[in-house]
């Protein structure tokens, strides 16, 4: 018994390639940390929290852009807002993400009223992209931006060892740096 096996030659095979779409192989989500657990670890001292929603003006997307190099496609933005039972602030909490070719990562990150980080985590990740995520978890990276704003948190990704930690570790910092820029640009102190 013999087989045929279609060969297609020439221009047919090109196009039947260039038609097919890059696709990501993104394996399930490994939620880390959920909302409100994520919040309370990033907002200890307080108290009292409020949420407070930013819409982004076209100046604002602007700066930002100009800033950042980050375009903020969503609608509008959640800050956690945390007081003392006085009312003096305390820190606001946003979640970010990025897409990449292994699945989303998601922060979330507690800027302080002087626009500087008091706390950063990963709340997901794919569980292919968490065996690269793992070790900078592991190995405290997520505390080097303790204390820096947004000039200064990119410069916190050296001395990641391998090449797939440092990507991520690029990613954890560039979504970190947003987060800084768009708490700068959306709320600014009184």
């Amino acid at each position: 018994m013999s087989v045929r096996i279609p060969v297609l030659v020439g221009s047919a095979v090109l196009s039947g390639l260039a038609s097919m779409p890059a696709r990501a192989h993104i394996t399930p989500p490994l939620v880390l940390a959920s909302d409100r657990e994520a919040v309370a670890r990033l907002l200890p001292a307080a108290t009292r929290l409020f949420v407070r929603e930013v819409r982004l003006s076209p100046a604002e997307r602007e700066t930002i852009r100009r800033r950042a190099g980050w375009n903020p496609d969503d609608d509008y933005y959640r800050f956690y807002v945390g007081r003392t039972a006085d009312g003096a602030p305390v820190a606001a909490t946003v979640f970010l993400s990025e897409f990449t070719l292994h699945g989303p990562v998601r922060v979330a990150v507690a800027i302080g009223p002087d626009g500087k980080v008091t706390g950063a985590s990963v709340v997901e990740v794919t569980e292919e992209s968490y065996t690269w995520v793992k070790p900078l978890l592991e190995g405290g990276f997520m505390q080097r931006f303790a204390g820096h704003d947004a000039r200064d948190v990119l410069a916190q990704t050296e001395n990641v060892g391998g090449s797939m930690p440092r990507f991520y570790a690029g990613v954890i910092a560039r979504l970190i740096a947003r987060a800084t820029i768009l708490y700068e640009v959306t709320m600014p102190p009184k």
